[in-house]
């Protein structure tokens, strides 16, 4: 019999966002029904566990207001699909894919299942290629390359919206005419936060080349689960389709887990860390695998997942999970962020797996990759000068650990702070950190080439002191 065509009435059970319905046959996981309430109103839900009688259901927009006898249940016997156009490009939809610009409905070119298809490792290319998001502090020391996961950590009052904003609105690829489009998806966010966005891309025009997906905070917590997949699905549609290189961004990561901790409570699963489910780390997989190149194809889809550290907890499992998938992370500093630097991101932590393959002749600059070791090298142990500083003060420093400490300043001042709206070239930036490593003596520059060092260096040379 086939199920699609069948209509129950009674709900079983209604704990949550979940509804159980008995005396179902032939309903498989992963079926996506209809919930047709007393009043008319109609609900999508989609099966998370079936026996050969039961089914139980979530429910994307909740069960509030559902009448457990009178409402009826119709499955349509295949997984939840998303209509696709080119014409998506320039609209904002909300979590479930409905339009939220009063442009109507989407005139479907193809309709996918959103949960994709993995991409055969055989068939991978190795990501190659850079993006640059016109941040000095990414595009100069974490390069993001083309078919990287490259998440974003924060916390809690940090300013990632505005960040995430920025890249979402500068991000290009540079020296080649190829299509670039950005993939947007919200979680959870507030209704200022969502006009926020709205208005960043739209008064920016980088609308015309996005996609936006915004779900709200009081929009029902199971429809997190979803947004991220449409998103993703959007993105290997453009990329792979169409040909595009697509950047998909993530925020917040740590409200779509959340919303999986909702499910798994109410399904009285057995909690993992903290509550959250033990098959998290291969549902955080699911999503963020969904990334990279297909040998053949032109198009790739670049993430940058954005999640918030509760308490600034590194450990914590959301970004430990994270950290584990993904190629990389860029971590904000609340330091800097009381210092008024924006945007506050922490270098030392940070990391880009994949930079090497993304930057030096062709892509960048010839001098990219020793410009930044040197630029780390220092940057390092300036802070650790600062660090001794702090315990036994400057009487005991050297003339050139004194250099290393203004260094230090100028590289935070200069360097990593920048509006936000300032959007800098790979070559801005790297002209820039010539300016700095020009502050130190020449005879300090030990992990750049002689050649680039005549090239480019513009500073005086100061003899390094022993003593204070």
């Amino acid at each position: 019999m086939e199920t699609s065509f069948r209509m129950y009435t009674g709900v079983s059970k209604v704990v949550g966002p979940l509804m159980v319905l008995d005396g179902v046959e032939g309903i498989g996981y992963g079926e996506i029904a209809e919930i047709v309430l007393p009043n008319g109103e109609v609900r999508i839900g989609q099966v998370l566990e079936t026996t050969t009688t039961r089914a139980m259901v979530q429910v994307f927009r909740g069960t509030r207001d559902l009448d457990t006898e009178l409402t009826k249940v119709r499955f349509r016997g295949e997984p939840m699909k998303i209509s696709l156009s080119s014409d998506m490009l320039g609209r904002t939809f909300d979590g479930s894919a409905r339009p939220l610009d009063g442009g109507g409905p989407v005139i479907p070119e193809c309709i996918r299942d959103i949960y994709g298809s993995p991409i055969n490792p055989s068939a991978r290319e190795h990501p190659r290629d850079s993006i640059q998001t016109g941040i000095s502090s990414i595009d100069g020391m974490n390069t993001l390359v083309r078919g990287q996961k490259l998440p974003l950590f924060s916390g809690a009052g940090l300013p990632h919206n505005l960040l995430a904003s920025q890249i979402a609105r500068q991000a290009k690829v540079t020296g080649q005419a190829e299509k670039f489009a950005v993939v947007f998806a919200a979680m959870g966010i507030t209704y200022e936060e969502s006009a926020f966005f709205i208005r960043e891309f739209e008064e920016s025009g980088a609308l015309e080349r996005a996609v936006l997906f915004l779900n709200l905070a009081d929009d029902p917590a199971i429809e997190r689960i979803i947004t991220p997949r449409l998103a993703l699905t959007t993105a290997e549609y453009l990329a792979f389709d169409k040909g595009m290189h697509v950047l998909v961004v993530l925020t917040d990561i740590t409200n779509y887990c959340e919303a999986l901790r909702e499910i798994a409570a109410a399904r009285e699963e057995v909690p993992g860390r903290r509550g959250y489910p033990g098959y998290i780390y291969t549902d955080l997989a699911s999503l963020f695998e969904r990334a990279g190149r297909i040998r053949g194809r032109e198009g790739s889809i670049t993430q940058l997942p954005i999640l918030t550290m509760p308490d600034d907890d590194i450990t914590h499992p959301v970004p430990d999970l994270t950290g584990y998938i993904t190629e990389g992370q860029i971590v904000l500093s609340r330091d800097l962020h009381r210092k008024g630097i924006y945007p506050p991101v922490d270098v030392l932590p940070c990391l880009s797996r994949l930079m090497q393959g993304g930057i030096g002749p062709g892509r960048t600059r010839a001098d990219h990759a020793e410009v930044k070791n040197q630029l780390y090298s220092a940057y390092a142990r300036g802070i650790r000068l600062k660090s001794l500083v702090a315990v036994m003060g400057e009487e005991g420093l050297s003339s050139l650990d004194k250099i290393y400490i203004r260094f230090c300043d100028r590289y935070e001042n200069d360097f990593i702070r920048q509006a936000s709206y300032e959007d800098r070239s790979f070559e801005d930036t790297l002209n820039l950190a010539w300016d700095l490593l020009s502050i130190l003596p020449k005879s300090e520059l030990k992990r750049v080439s002689t050649e680039f060092i005549k090239a480019y260096y513009h500073g005086e040379e100061i003899l390094e002191c022993s003593g204070p």
